[in-house]
């Protein structure tokens, strides 16, 4: 997905400056760090984010601290108040929100569009607050007494997310979190962080008291900051996966709950029995949707048996039918990728992949946007007859990239995807009932498609794969997200007559 940035040498441009926001107000920086902000579409440099030193990382944390108290007394219907507010104003203003993404990510505007309303989801869920984190009673345990749960939140948690989903899954994390009484940090991309800025603004005018939502910039710096910090109680982290064990590793090292979302290689199995047209239709949305920068992405489709042939075909016939342009164009289907050097990555896939004995099909390098050189764009490609050794099929390439893997059976398409280290989403296309039942009880991965390609899970369940695409016990958002950022707490009590107390040194006894 994304890595953390390397630190960046300081800059004197007159370009305009993103600040951190700390207690509910813009945060100046003053470490003298600076990271560039590019236009993907032209490659230019659009302007500077302050990164954050330890110290302003410090301050973040203090301001959380702070508001907690409050923040967590803070009754549930009011903030449930709150929260409506916050969901409201977001839909209010998706197509401001929209535009940052287009602006720093190259998003185009219906895909921006359809990231911010996956967004809202989040925050209607976390709207039910109260019925969320009801506990449980049981009455006349033993004589005389009662045992209760409840849940309480943890503290101050924080929230570091991806270059690829800049409004989404920061909205994964701090809608529950906060909900359910937690003030919050939010380290965001470096690459495209002005939208979780406007967020931060909205919330604000929610009612959202300072302190309960910062955000700092930065690299690895801060990121490390916040993995040590012994006031974070919690943290959570969508990115790469050598990332996601670093940040689990380190954060809970330090006393820390975390949930670490890593990387992905998504399979779409084709049965022979398939929709061809659909399957081929489904394939090529899920590939090259967002120029592939999606965890939840297909990038490879195993066809099985005789259907190879007629799947390539039906899906190399659609590729040249894609207008890949400017996000802020609406003629546009496919925007650029982030940055230039995570597009020269992904096509130097399309050489290995050549040379370790792939068939490259359609070559992105041939489209006229990049081959006229402005702006960080990648044609569709394909890759046909590739196979488990080769690094284009090891590594998640996170780009416009479809490899097809060929298998005789059904048996061997699913070994081929639980042999895969990564688990973070599949599908099958089938019209057999049997078979789609079968595949879902054989597969060992976190979230399943039927027909489906992308198995993003609607915001009242939760998001999260298996193996290395995961390091933590917890799925984020949904019921999980809503255990992940509160802890248990049991209360056995006793309201008894003074006249029948005594002194007992048994053990407690329940009959």
């Amino acid at each position: 997905m994304t890595s953390v940035a390397q630190p960046p040498t300081s800059s004197a441009t007159d370009l305009p400056r993103l600040h951190h926001w700390i207690g509910g107000a813009p945060f100046a920086g003053t470490s003298g760090r600076l990271g560039p902000i590019y236009n993907p579409a032209t490659g230019e440099l659009a302007r500077e984010v302050d990164f954050a030193s330890v110290e302003e990382v410090d301050a973040a944390v203090a301001a959380a601290k702070a508001a907690f108290p409050g923040w967590r007394a803070t009754s549930l219907s009011r903030r449930t108040e709150i929260m409506f507010r916050i969901r409201n104003l977001v839909d209010q203003h998706r197509e401001e929100i929209a535009a940052h993404l287009t602006a720093e990510h190259g998003k185009v505007r219906t895909d921006a569009l359809g990231e911010v309303a996956r967004g809202i989801e989040n925050l209607e869920f976390a709207t039910g607050v109260p019925h969320l984190i009801k506990g449980s009673f049981s009455e006349q345990v033993s004589g005389g007494i009662d045992v209760y749960q409840i849940r309480q939140p943890l503290g101050v948690v924080a929230g570091i997310t991806p270059f690829n989903f800049p409004a989404m899954v920061p909205m994964w994390m701090f809608a529950n979190a906060i909900a359910c009484g937690n003030t919050f940090i939010l380290k965001p991309s470096e690459k495209d962080p002005s939208a979780s800025v406007y967020v931060a603004e909205l919330l604000k005018e929610a009612g959202v008291p300072d302190g309960v939502f910062n955000v700092v910039h930065g690299d690895k710096v801060a990121v490390d900051r916040i993995l040590e910090h012994p006031d974070i109680a919690a943290v959570s982290f969508v990115g790469s996966t050598p990332i996601a064990r670093y940040i689990y590793e380190t954060g809970t090292k330090h006393g820390k709950r975390v949930q670490a979302l890593g990387g992905a290689k998504n399979h779409m199995v084709v049965l022979p029995d398939a929709d061809i047209d659909m399957a081929a239709d489904a394939a090529v949305s899920a590939a090259y949707g967002s120029a592939g920068e999606r965890c939840m992405a297909i990038s490879v489709v195993v066809a099985v048996g005789d259907v190879a042939d007629p799947l390539v075909a039906a899906i190399r016939e659609r590729l040249p039918k894609i207008t890949v342009g400017p996000g802020n164009e609406p003629a546009s289907e496919m925007g650029p990728l982030i940055t230039r050097e995570h597009r020269d990555k992904v096509a130097s896939y399309l050489d290995s992949g050549r040379e370790q004995g792939a068939e490259v099909l359609v070559d992105g390098r041939e489209h006229p946007r990049y081959q006229d050189g402005r702006g960080f764009f990648l044609g569709v490609s394909l890759m046909d007859h590739v196979r488990p050794d080769m690094d284009c099929y090891r590594n998640e390439i996170f780009g416009p990239v479809m490899e097809i893997v060929r298998a005789s059976s059904y048996t061997e398409a699913v070994e081929i995807i639980n042999d895969n280290p990564y688990a973070n989403g599949t599908a099958i296309f089938t019209r057999d009932g049997g078979a789609a039942r079968q595949f879902q009880f054989d597969i060992n991965v976190g979230m399943v498609g039927l027909n489906v390609p992308i198995p993003v899970p609607v915001a009242y369940y939760s998001f999260g794969g298996w193996k290395n695409s995961l390091f933590g016990d917890l799925h984020m958002y949904g019921p999980e997200g809503i255990q992940f950022y509160t802890r248990a707490k049991v209360v056995t009590a006793r309201w008894p007559d003074p006249g029948t107390s005594r002194v007992d040194l048994g053990f407690p006894r329940t009959r």
